[in-house]
C-alpha cells in the first residue's frame, strides 16, 4: 500500500505548481532551495551562533570493524539549533521537497516508489550502499 501522505504531498504540488512547470524551471528551483538550504546552516553558525562546525579528518581506528566505523564518525556539529534557526531549516528543507516532488513529477516518477525502492536498496546493502 503506498504511503497516503506522501501520495497527497506529490499530486498537492503538481496542483499548485504553475509558473516554475518546465524541467528547466525546477531544477534551477531545487538547486536554489539547496542552497538556500546550506545558507540556513551558514547563518545558524555566523550570524547566531546557536551552532558550530569544527571539522578535521576522521579519525577512525585501524583495527574496528565496518559496522563499529559509525561510533567514531563524527558530525563536526555542536551545539542545538535555536528555535528561529529550526524553522528556518524546517522551511528550506520543504521547500527542497516540494521541487522533489515537482520533479518527480515532470518526469511521471512517484515520490513514494523512489523513497521505497532506495530504503530497499539500503536495507539490502547495508553500510556497502555508500562505498566512496
Amino acid at each position: 500500500m503506498k504511503d497516503l501522505l506522501c501520495d497527497q504531498f506529490q499530486d498537492t504540488v503538481g496542483e499548485y505548481l504553475i509558473r516554475h512547470r518546465s524541467i528547466l524551471d525546477v531544477m534551477s528551483k531545487l538547486q536554489e532551495a539547496t542552497a538556500r538550504t546550506n545558507r540556513a546552516i551558514t547563518k545558524a553558525v555566523t550570524s547566531c551562533g546557536c551552532i558550530k562546525i569544527e571539522a578535521e579528518r576522521q579519525q577512525v581506528p585501524g583495527n574496528i570493524s565496518l559496522d563499529q566505523m559509525k561510533d567514531h564518525m563524527q558530525n563536526h556539529v555542536s551545539g542545538q539549533m535555536c528555535e528561529h534557526c529550526r524553522e528556518v531549516m524546517e522551511a528550506e528543507l520543504g521547500n527542497m521537497l516540494f521541487y522533489m516532488a515537482a520533479m518527480a513529477n515532470v518526469f511521471d516518477l512517484n515520490l513514494y516508489d523512489v523513497l521505497l525502492k532506495e530504503h530497499k536498496k539500503l536495507a539490502a546493502l547495508g553500510i556497502f550502499n555508500f562505498a566512496d
